[in-house]
């Protein structure tokens, strides 16, 4: 407990957030779990993260950066082929849960139609689960199946934090117009969270902090 009399020190407390996401991310992550349909969902245990994104949107490779891995979380050969919850535990303290890509034939209503089922009921139901990662591609537009999903979030009522990927391949005057974009739809919809995070899995940008917001959240 701090002394009462003691200065907080913001940067002291950023620095032992980073600290804390660094030794998390650096446990054992392992796949314990896959689930198709709802009544095959593993027991609520340990807090739950699940990360969402349009196919090709780069969470694969956001999960692997974030553990530390090149093979934790591989891609279909085929887009959206996956259909299945993919749970990951890391370090006995969170479970990562990699949903399936949606908007693969870009279109909103795949979206509901996809995700109206075990997806939705998930995110509806699920006591353990902490928060959505919505990622979106910060190179291009952002796409009518992701609205959808915001959407579907929305509606589900799970607080949920937009993340851009691939900010090395956006042009700065790009990227700063996706994340005024992302800024602007964060304040729409009331289950997002007003932060807005960007990373790039391929240089380590916002990998850190990425790791510190999520270790705030696992089990003690």
């Amino acid at each position: 407990m701090l002394d009462p009399q003691e200065e907080f020190d913001p940067e002291a407390a950023r620095l032992a957030a980073l600290e804390a996401g660094r030794l998390l991310f650096a446990s054992e992550c392992n796949f314990f779990f896959a689930a198709q349909r709802l009544d095959q969902l593993p027991p609520p245990g340990k807090p739950e993260i699940a990360f969402a994104g349009r196919s090709n949107v780069g969470k694969s490779s956001l999960v692997n950066a974030l553990t530390g891995r090149n093979t934790l979380a591989r891609t279909s050969s085929t887009p959206g082929r996956t259909k299945q919850l993919n749970f990951f535990d890391l370090g006995n303290r969170l479970v990562l849960v990699d949903m399936p890509g949606y908007g693969y034939a870009q279109a909103a209503k795949s979206v509901k139609e996809d995700w109206q089922g075990l997806m939705f009921q998930y995110l509806r139901g699920r006591p353990t689960l902490q928060r959505v990662i919505l990622l979106l591609d910060a190179r291009i537009e952002v796409k009518e199946s992701d609205l959808a999903v915001m959407d579907l979030f929305d509606k589900a009522a799970v607080p949920y934090l937009v993340v851009l990927t691939k900010a090395d391949g956006a042009r700065p005057s790009v990227l700063r117009a996706k994340q005024e974009e992302a800024g602007a739809l964060a304040r729409k919809h009331p289950a997002a969270m007003m932060e807005i995070v960007t990373t790039s899995s391929e240089t380590g940008l916002g990998i850190p902090e990425l790791r510190a917001e999520l270790a705030a959240l696992a089990a003690a």
